[in-house]
């Protein structure tokens, strides 16, 4: 089977390097094994993501040699599309309102894992027909999915195996949030396995969600994808980069380096060359392989610094 990789990006402010490492080795991968590399525009919220941010992003993987084949796909325009797999949900009797505000539920006593995440106590999961009627009066409803008490495993392509119990690690999980916009978990199942995606590449930031959308590929009838997720990035003194730090992004990156020396240093940090010097997207394909990327975090080398 021919391997389809995609970049999937939300356009809310300028690509950092932690996003074009991303983009790097999921383009490397897809092209070592001669396969397809798709690009996803991840801006469900739109108001929060304006195309001019994603024309920026296109401008910039074209900068960097990054290709990709066939149309941009926009979530801002699959709503349509992802209400027809949260009706498939509710047919199965897997949704429900929840009332709770993003204060309540961390204020809650639910557990509260190491990461920050709130495991979510099932407040509104038996509210009786006239209690959500009431609560409608005052408050728009986010539409949460019921999870079983089911292990979910899978191997990593960087990180090995990996399992959650999501009754205890993730708790029912919102698909819709109240404003109507449909959420990152529903949407990225949905549009990675009607692509035909394969090969999911991402930040280990990201590792916790898999279990979950796992469990959603198999409601749908879905063939889950491999997973690759990637060490965190971080900056010359060890913190972490963010799309609130403009220092290291593409724009400021771009009027001091060459695209060469761009990629020289993300592949230096990703342990995929010797030393940090210029070198072209291109020339890395023969020789990628996953098994140089490391598992604990990666640094950038000094050669980016701006002085």
């Amino acid at each position: 089977m021919p391997v389809i990789g995609r970049f999937a990006p939300s356009p809310s402010g300028r690509m950092h390097l932690g996003n074009v490492l991303c983009a790097l080795l999921a383009w490397l991968s897809a092209r070592q094994q001669n396969g397809e590399y798709l690009l996803r525009i991840e801006d469900l919220d739109a108001m929060r993501c304006p195309r001019s941010y994603a024309e920026l992003i296109m401008d910039d993987l074209r900068w960097l040699g990054l290709d990709w084949d066939g149309e941009v796909l926009y979530q801002s325009d699959r709503s349509v599309i992802y209400a027809k797999y949260e009706q498939i949900l509710r047919e199965k009797g897997l949704l429900y309102p929840c009332f709770c505000s993003r204060a309540a539920l961390h204020a809650a006593s639910a557990p509260h894992l190491s990461d920050g995440r709130v495991v979510y106590a099932g407040t509104c999961r038996d509210l009786t027909t006239a209690q959500i009627e009431e609560k409608r009066r005052t408050r728009a409803p986010a539409v949460r999915v019921r999870v079983p008490g089911e292990k979910v495993a899978f191997t990593d392509r960087v990180f090995g195996a990996y399992c959650e119990d999501l009754t205890e690690m993730c708790g029912d999980f919102i698909i819709r949030r109240s404003d109507g916009v449909f959420a990152y978990q529903l949407a990225v199942v949905v549009d990675d396995a009607l692509s035909g995606v394969n090969e999911v590449v991402r930040g280990v930031d990201l590792l916790s969600s898999t279990p979950r959308q796992i469990w959603l590929y198999r409601q749908f009838g879905f063939t889950p994808p491999d997973f690759c997720h990637i060490p965190l990035l971080c900056d010359y003194d060890g913190r972490r980069l963010s799309k609130r730090d403009a220092d290291l992004d593409l724009g400021r990156l771009r009027q001091h380096f060459c695209p060469e020396q761009v990629v020289g240093a993300l592949a230096y940090a990703a342990g995929l060359t010797d030393r940090p010097e210029p070198v072209a997207a291109q020339e890395l394909i023969a020789d990628f392989s996953w098994k140089r990327i490391p598992q604990e975090e990666l640094h950038l080398p000094q050669v980016l610094q701006i002085k």
